[in-house]
């Protein structure tokens, strides 16, 4: 068996984990401020997030299983590694913390490590990099769904 088959789960696994348990100790926190009224429900997102990893896992498996081992790929899977930290990143500052601010640049950074990858395996799985926009495209509505979150808290 191939090692990656075990790591690249067990990564993504450890991600939204931690992830999950940073949000959940938010939570009460989380039910007394101002959300706007198109905030999605907390059930929703939860199935999008699952979503979301599981198509990047099959997205980091496939690149590996793809690409030939150069500096190319080292440095997408460094960049696949500090996404998995912004990934949590977020959580923590928007739930741990509570710095709004800080987590709508978190989260921009997030969204454009989400597109670097995106444009960065296109020449070696197209497959791979389609798989990653809908964590694109979530990452960039919940960066706007933050900003709206911190302006309505100020």
């Amino acid at each position: 068996m191939k090692l990656h088959y075990i790591i690249i789960p067990l990564i993504t696994l450890l991600t939204a984990t931690l992830g999950g348990n940073v949000t959940t100790k938010g939570m009460e926190w989380y039910k007394t401020i101002n959300l706007p009224p198109w905030t999605p429900p907390g059930s929703l997102i939860g199935i999008v997030w699952s979503i979301i990893f599981i198509l990047a896992t099959i997205s980091a498996i496939t690149f590996w299983n793809k690409s030939p081992r150069n500096s190319r790929f080292l440095i997408i899977i460094l960049i696949f590694l500090i996404n998995a930290v912004l990934n949590f990143g977020w959580s923590y500052l928007f739930f741990g913390l509570h710095k709004l601010n800080l987590a709508i640049l978190e989260s921009a950074l997030l969204g454009a490590s989400v597109f670097v990858l995106i444009f960065l395996i296109w020449p070696v799985s197209k497959l791979a990099s389609i798989l990653l926009l809908p964590y694109g495209f979530w990452v960039s509505f919940a960066t706007y769904l933050t900003y709206a979150v911190s302006s309505l808290n100020k």
